[in-house]
């Protein structure tokens, strides 16, 4: 993983607006917005993990990405070829090199079709000969652990939920993508069942160079799989940077409460506080200005008037080599940003 080669996916300011339902025809139009607004680049080799509450947009991100729902706005580059346009990268092939695994193993997989009929339907749709699909479904299934003399013939309700799930990872391998989005792959899965498929995905990703965008609420496994970590609320990105950078030094409140939230095995270490009050806004009409601030504790009526931009945390906030990749949207680290614990300096907001 290269800092300076250009990311293998490049998103700029992608929404996406639901209308709500049963609304009268004279009332003013309502929609929830799921994503508004998203920056995010992924770096070719590397775990980009995102985290967040339910319902702050993970889930409909990933979808966007690969066209399962069409935006509002924004765009999407891969390998520096924008898609959907004239000239750029079809849907179809951003569906050949990228593939997607979902959390609901069974609900993922056809049950009337045999697990060699399903991993080979993709490469057989996108040319691939009947005996070449064949092969490759075979071939996948060894690569994820699954012996394909005793899995190829068997159907979805035969397998355990952690083989159903190997079989949706062999399944997206089967087109040899060069990006693989993960939502919620492992929630589902017993710990131990959980713990092989993470350590099946790293190997993977070594043995074949994949990319992953790694969708989780849980925390410790981010953390464990991932390079980089970007955390959303109420359909943005507040917060991104090195593993480290963010789980060590977060610069937004609202990461501070999410890792302050997180179950730890040392009784004297354990919160005594709930670390986060109320529940988030409604997306229909979320706060004006920072949208974390009606649950902040350091929020003041700045914090009201003025949207905080994703800007690079200011450099006294770490001086560790990665603090130049970590960028967080708090009016607390943008110096001149008129807010009391704000860094001091020569940038004035409007």
């Amino acid at each position: 993983m290269n800092a300076a080669e250009p990311p293998v996916l490049q998103v700029s300011g992608l929404r996406k607006y639901f209308p709500v339902r049963g609304q009268a025809a004279w009332s003013r139009k309502l929609h929830v917005r799921a994503v508004d607004g998203v920056d995010l680049s992924i770096r070719r080799g590397e775990t980009l993990g995102i985290v967040g509450e339910s319902g702050c947009g993970k889930s409909t991100l990933a979808r966007l990405l690969i066209r399962l729902i069409e935006p509002d706005a924004g765009d999407v580059e891969f390998d520096g070829r924008r898609l959907g346009i004239r000239g750029g990268i079809s849907v179809r092939e951003m569906r050949r090199a990228v593939q997607m695994v979902f959390q609901d193993s069974f609900a993922s997989l056809n049950p009337r079709l045999t697990l060699e009929a399903t991993i080979a339907y993709a490469p057989a749709v996108h040319g691939a000969s009947p005996a070449e699909a064949r092969r490759r479904a075979h071939s996948v299934l060894a690569q994820v652990g699954l012996a394909p003399e005793q899995f190829a013939d068997r159907y979805p309700h035969e397998l355990s939920g952690g083989q159903r799930q190997r079989v949706n990872i062999a399944r997206a391998l089967a087109l040899q993508p060069q990006l693989m989005i993960l939502d919620e792959a492992v929630s589902a899965l017993d710990k131990s069942v959980e713990a092989q498929v993470l350590n099946l995905l790293l190997d993977l990703k070594d043995e074949l160079g994949l990319t992953y965008l790694f969708i989780s609420h849980d925390l410790n496994v981010v953390q464990y799989l991932s390079d980089r970590v970007a955390v959303m609320y109420l359909g943005r990105v507040v917060e991104i940077g090195t593993v480290d950078a963010v789980y060590d030094r977060s610069a937004h409140p609202y990461t501070r409460a999410l890792l302050a939230a997180m179950p730890a095995m040392d009784p004297d270490a354990r919160a005594t506080e709930p670390p986060l009050q109320g529940d988030p806004p409604n997306p229909i009409d979320p706060p004006s200005g920072c949208r974390f601030r009606t649950r902040c504790v350091f929020a003041e009526p700045v914090c009201a008037t003025v949207e905080p931009p994703l800007a690079a945390v200011h450099p006294t906030a770490s001086t560790a080599p990665e603090a130049a990749d970590h960028h967080a949207a708090c009016l607390m680290n943008l110096p001149g940003s008129r807010h009391s614990r704000a860094p001091q300096g020569a940038l004035e907001l409007a």
